[in-house]
Formats: structure tokens, sequence, C-alpha cells
């Protein structure tokens, strides 16, 4: 574990561990797509250099961002199996989608940008990869 007197910055990997939680947010909540595209290129980079703090949080971002897509199309499977999209049943599914799995995600990301800022490791619960201790 850091000292938490040193300065956050100055750890091997901030930057990218920074620019790795901020761009898994843009992609859940205004850039879907293209910022998936944005970060899959940054994993592509570095996640074979990248030094441990980059590492851990490419590796949850990454994942989190694959059981995203995941879920959201498992949810329109259900939306279509369950009469389509003319269905009144089309709402109750996409506002229980948004309010449970979308809205997790999202709390995951923030916690994770939040430790990124910080300089300190995070394992997304439940659908995170195991990070080296540094």
């Amino acid at each position: 574990m850091p000292d938490d007197r040193e300065d956050p910055a100055a750890r091997p990997g901030f930057a990218i561990a920074v620019a790795a939680e901020a761009i898994y947010l843009v992609n859940l909540m205004l850039a879907p797509g293209l910022a998936f595209l944005l970060l899959c290129w940054l994993w592509l980079r570095h996640h074979g250099s990248a030094p441990p703090l980059a590492r851990c949080h490419l590796a949850q971002t990454m994942a989190a961002s694959l059981w995203a897509g995941v879920l959201l199309v498992a949810a329109n499977a259900l939306i279509v199996l369950i009469g389509g999209y003319e269905s009144p049943y089309t709402w109750v599914v996409a506002v229980l989608y948004f309010t449970t799995c979308h809205t997790t995600l999202i709390c995951f990301g923030a916690l994770g940008l939040a430790r990124a800022l910080a300089g300190h490791n995070y394992v997304y619960p439940l659908l995170g990869r195991p990070c080296d201790d540094t």
C-alpha cells in the first residue's frame, strides 16, 4: 500500500489509470461506442507494459465495459422475447436495466476514478479482474 502522504500523481501509471477510469465513465454516460474504442486503444497500447497501477485500472475498466455490453444485449434480448419494442413491458425492462445494472456500473466507475486519483488500485465488485498487489 502506498504512503498516503506521497503525491498520488507521482505514482507510476497514475495518468493511464485516471484516463482509463474517466474514459470508462464517458463510455457509459456520454459517448458510448466511441469511448469504448478509445478505451480499447488505451488497453492495447499499455496493458502489457504499464505499471501495476495502470494495469489494474485498465483490466477493471475493460472487464466492466465488456460486461456492460453483455448486459445491454441481454436487456434488449429480453425486450424482444417478451413482445418486442411495441410491448408495454419494454418500459419495465428498460427502467429496471437502467436503475439496477447501468447505475451500478456508473457507481463502480466513480469509485474506480476516485481510487485512481488517490493512486490506489481498485477491483470492481462482481465483475472485476484480480490485480497485482502494489
